[in-house]
């Protein structure tokens, strides 16, 4: 069995002593070594969307530490028995909550357990799920998968396995899956797959992997997991594929990515952006201190153009964007209209019920160099800055990336570097566990300084 871990160190020996005869002249002791002790696998798997980076312990050992979402152990050998398995969140603060558990887990002797951390943290639905297979060899020729369905609050699915090229229209559906529910495993020819799903009973199509390959001997646990990426509304699912020794995440081929634009120029009138010379502009009128919501579009290479609203002047014209399947990107109108420039940041928008998580933004070309506060209150005389020395670059858009803060009231302080002169600084903000916060720094309006902010994501709401 590929990629096994052996872990004894949780495991209880027993110690058998026989023969031992006190009053045998020749003090002859017969110890019988202690048998062998039967074995167990198991694997785990993160399916939970909304929960942190988690540690699973049997008893006090750690199994496994700091594992994020979308992620499969390794298959783990452990002695047979009963154990009593913990599944702890991990907070900002480093400190962890018990998200599972101690659930009591029995573990019988040449079985394989795969064990799901599923449902949410956030509404307290999280709790194990767990399968059980008999160990066994997958025969030459053959591949071996089990599906299970696991992405919370997507719809019971019609699950298609075809060849790559097969119309759906054509087919029927290899099986049907409510959620927590599981196929067994499947014993199939080895080579190249298509899998789609679709609603119950509906034609539909609401996730298509594109060609996969299953190897030959390869033994596959397949999760439907929750789309956490681009275009989850219409594709509520991605697939979480764990062979034994990697783990691969299988978006939506279809998915597309998901691209919003902000308005970061002060000085620059409205405008109107175009893609590829469409008759008409994607996005109109977009005014300073403005952000649109995200757009679906095709992964693909684009032309951007950006005039001022009503088409004419052209700002910028030709301007390479390429977006790619399954990710989410900010495209940041930044600079002054001399020097209006695009910028691209690449977007993380899984929501974690044990955080807060806030993203700063550079685009205030008037401010210099900043350092960027985040205390409990508006006194900063005290603090330290959490981010020093952050520089406005029109040709690299300068970002914190997404920071996790414990839940609670915050200020957000940015001053010149070096100083403690505030040129920013936000009233009290409440975030709240599994909200997503962006703060863009900006010039005043017209240009110049006091800079302001652009509010997006929950702090918009």
């Amino acid at each position: 069995m590929q990629g096994i871990k052996k872990l004894g160190v949780i495991a209880t020996s027993l110690f058998l002593i026989t023969g031992c005869d006190w009053f045998d002249s020749d003090n002859d002791d017969t110890n019988t070594p202690p048998p062998e002790a039967e074995s167990s696998f198991v694997r785990v798997h993160h399916t939970s969307a909304d929960s942190p980076n988690v540690n699973v312990l049997a008893g006090e050992t750690a199994l496994l530490e700091n594992v994020p979402y979308h992620t499969s152990s390794g298959v783990l050998e452990v002695d047979a028995g009963d154990y009593d398995i913990t599944v702890q969140g991990i907070l900002p603060d480093e400190s962890t909550v018990d998200a599972i558990g101690p659930a009591s887990l029995t573990f019988a002797a040449d079985t394989r357990y795969e064990v799901f951390a599923a449902g949410q943290l956030g509404d307290e639905s999280l709790e194990p799920l767990v399968l059980s297979n008999p160990v066994s060899d997958v025969a030459a020729g053959e591949s071996r998968i089990q599906v299970v369905h696991v992405a919370y609050g997507a719809p019971t699915v019609d699950v298609y396995l075809t060849t790559p090229d097969a119309e759906l229209s054509s087919a029927s559906a290899t099986l049907t899956l409510a959620y927590g529910e599981d196929s067994g495993q499947v014993d199939v020819e080895t080579g190249d797959y298509r899998i789609r799903l679709t609603g119950a009973g509906d034609d539909a199509v609401i996730y298509d992997s594109g060609t996969v390959s299953l190897a030959d001997g390869g033994d596959y646990i397949i999760a439907a997991t929750n789309n956490v990426a681009a275009n989850s509304a219409n594709s509520p699912v991605t697939l979480q594929v764990s062979d034994g020794e990697t783990t691969t995440l299988i978006n939506d081929a279809d998915a597309g990515a998901d691209v919003r634009v902000v308005h970061a120029v002060a000085d620059a009138p409205n405008v109107d952006v175009t893609l590829n010379d469409a008759a008409d502009p994607q996005i109109a009128d977009l005014a300073f201190l403005s952000a649109t919501d995200y757009l679906n579009l095709e992964a693909a290479e684009y032309s951007v153009d950006v005039a001022a609203a009503g088409g004419s002047p052209v700002v910028l014209e030709d301007l390479p964007l390429e977006v790619e399947n399954a990710m989410s990107y900010s495209v940041y109108a930044v600079g002054e209209l001399s020097t209006i420039g695009l910028q691209v940041l690449t977007e993380e928008r899984r929501s974690v019920a044990t955080e807060a998580k806030i993203q700063l933004v550079h685009a205030a070309p008037s401010a210099g160099n900043v350092d960027i506060y985040v205390t409990a209150t508006d006194d900063i005389s005290g603090a330290d800055a959490a981010f020093t020395d952050v520089p406005f670059d029109a040709e690299g858009l300068v970002s914190t990336g997404n920071v996790a803060l414990t839940p609670g009231d915050y200020v957000v302080t940015v001053t010149a570097t070096g100083t403690q002169d505030i040129a920013i600084q936000t009233p009290l903000l409440t975030l709240e566990g599994g909200g997503i916060y962006t703060a863009v720094a900006v010039d005043a309006t017209s240009g110049g300084l006091p800079p302001q902010l652009i509010l997006m994501d929950d702090l918009a709401n």
